[in-house]
């Protein structure tokens, strides 16, 4: 783990009005993350955690209290160099994977390429192949979201947080909409991507799912109440030996899995993708 601190959060709060109410939604939040870490995120609904998530993507600015993105003070910027900030340093994996319906897995990956104006990511295409080889989906470049299982789906969405070469990866709920052997295996692909240096932050309520993160930080009623870093932490990839494959010629397929199992996936490349 990297000396340098990614995210820095000091006191920060975030206040909603509606009317004359004031929702307090989180109440002096005090965060550090280190380059390399693997974080999740935990808290019932309520508990202030998306709202936590939404500043620290930069898609929302502290009430009050300080937030600094890889040096960066998030507080000072207007809408335009918080666009571009979330374009140059993160990248977002979500729970209903995002992807553009008639657009192959290639272009889906190159889209956030499009809009760099640092004009010093020329060859997109050839990025965005390398980052989908490197999930495992070399194999899968032409094909439309309809055509790849969900697991592969989530695939290409982690493939194109990557591709930017983010400072840090945001993933919302990523596991929510997969079965228990896809969840295993997405995060397996997440541990691994840690292990080259990439700092991830998990948003989940399954604790199953937290035990792969290294540290767990539970929100409550706007507030950290718990921020511990597992001694004992889980592997996802033994843990995939005893989780039966519901995709398996023998076991009943995914109600929505029109397209055919997940192939054998590539081991993750090491370098930047």
């Amino acid at each position: 783990m990297s000396a340098h601190n990614v995210i820095e959060l000091d006191n920060v709060t975030k206040d909603y009005r509606s009317g004359h109410n004031v929702v307090h939604a989180l109440r002096g939040i005090d965060l550090s993350i280190g380059g390399g870490e693997m974080i999740a995120i935990m808290g019932a609904s309520g508990s202030g955690k998306s709202t936590l998530m939404n500043i620290l993507g930069c898609l929302d600015v502290p009430t009050s209290g300080a937030y600094r993105l890889d040096d960066v003070h998030v507080n000072e910027l207007s809408k335009n160099e918080l666009a571009d900030l979330r374009n140059r340093k993160l990248g977002f994996v979500f729970q209903g994977f995002n992807l553009l319906p008639r657009t192959s897995a290639l272009e889906n990956v190159e889209l956030p390429l499009l809009y760099d104006r640092s004009g010093r990511k020329r060859d997109t295409r050839a990025m965005a192949a390398a980052a989908l080889t490197r999930v495992g989906l070399g194999d899968r470049l032409d094909h439309h979201p309809s055509e790849l299982s969900g697991g592969q789906q989530q695939r290409v969405a982690i493939a194109r947080a990557l591709v930017s070469e983010p400072t840090l990866v945001l993933a919302d709920e990523p596991t929510g909409n997969l079965d228990s052997h896809t969840s295993v295996e997405i995060m397996a692909l997440f541990q691994e991507l840690n292990d080259q240096g990439i700092t991830i932050l998990i948003v989940t309520h399954e604790t199953d799912i937290a035990q792969y993160a290294k540290r767990i930080v539970e929100v409550r009623d706007g507030r950290i109440i718990r921020d511990e870093r597992l001694a004992d932490r889980r592997r996802a990839s033994e843990d995939l030996r005893n989780i039966p494959d519901p995709d398996a010629a023998d076991a009943p397929r995914e109600p929505n899995a029109a397209a055919p199992p997940d192939a054998p996936r590539e081991p993750v490349r090491g370098g930047r993708a």
